[in-house]
């Protein structure tokens, strides 16, 4: 009696309310507008819910020739972060030379960019009428411009290689930031060369920041839009491209909102796995990655 008498007494804990307010934005800025694409997705225009219209886009080439793209761009320009990336970062931590931490900088600084930035500067170097077209057209007398790869899916993957890389340069710093020096000059005195140390001392301490910054790169790539659009390689469609496609110029809303249920289905799916792999990996270098 005396227990039930205290806990009617015991003040009310106010501090669980704080969660109210996130919640309440969370809400009205995501989930609601998430929840009225997939009533689109399900019922098209007020007909009753079913998954007919799922069945409808996925029979159709158009979309699987996006997905297809979607992830053939992603796992692409994913790889090239993480081989341009482990170079540089090698470069920078362990070969002395001054300014490499300007050099970090400047690279870092990337993050900060709009997307499009990439393809509009790769536009005026490689482009029909860019500088290096130009340059050979006048050295060789050539009709046609020589360099025309940036406008199909390479022009896509290494615009997202230049935006991106820096997102596994970063984590692979401060992984390597960790090392212990001494293991690295002891293996050298014993004999072993630059592939050995890199293959048995620095990978394994990098593989946590490499399996991060990939699984972060692969799911920013697969949501990246600008850059294709504003390369408009030919034949190149992804999904977010598809969807802008579907809404903006065919006014197909049904359609729009079931593709882009799949594509935030997939990015939910990478979300998954970067931070499965930040949890199993990372250990005390989460951290930093």
């Amino acid at each position: 009696m005396a227990e039930t008498v205290q806990a009617a007494a015991r003040p009310m804990d106010t501090g669980r309310l704080w969660v109210l307010p996130p919640l309440l934005v969370l809400a009205g800025l995501f989930f609601y507008p998430l929840s009225l694409i997939a009533s689109q997705a399900l019922t098209g225009d007020a007909g009753p819910a079913s998954f007919a219209h799922f069945a409808e886009v996925f029979r159709s080439q158009l979309f699987l020739g996006a997905l297809w793209h979607t992830v053939e761009i992603a796992v692409a320009a994913s790889a090239g972060c993480l081989v341009l990336g482990f170079a540089v970062a090698l470069v920078i931590a362990f070969v002395p030379f001054p300014g490499a931490r300007e050099v970090a900088r400047a690279i870092d600084t990337f993050i900060a960019l709009p997307t499009f930035l990439a393809a509009l500067a790769f536009t005026f170097i490689y482009g029909s009428a860019g500088v290096v077209n130009g340059a050979l057209i006048d050295l060789f007398h050539l009709e046609t411009p020589p360099v025309d790869f940036l406008y199909s899916p390479w022009g896509v993957i290494l615009a997202e290689v230049t935006v991106y890389t820096p997102f596994v340069l970063r984590p692979l710093l401060a992984a390597f930031s960790l090392i212990d020096i001494a293991q690295i000059e002891v293996a050298s005195s014993l004999g072993a060369r630059a592939p050995r140390i890199i293959r048995e001392i620095i990978l394994p301490a990098a593989l946590p920041a490499l399996l991060a910054g990939g699984s972060l790169c692969l799911l920013l790539t697969v949501n990246e839009f600008g850059i294709v659009l504003f390369i408009g390689a030919k034949g190149v469609i992804t999904l977010p491209l598809l969807v802008y496609d579907k809404a903006i110029q065919e006014f197909d809303y049904t359609a729009a909102c079931v593709i882009a249920i799949i594509n935030v289905a997939l990015s939910l799916s990478l979300y998954m796995l970067y931070r499965t792999t930040i949890a199993r990996f990372g250990g005390r270098n989460a951290g930093v990655v």
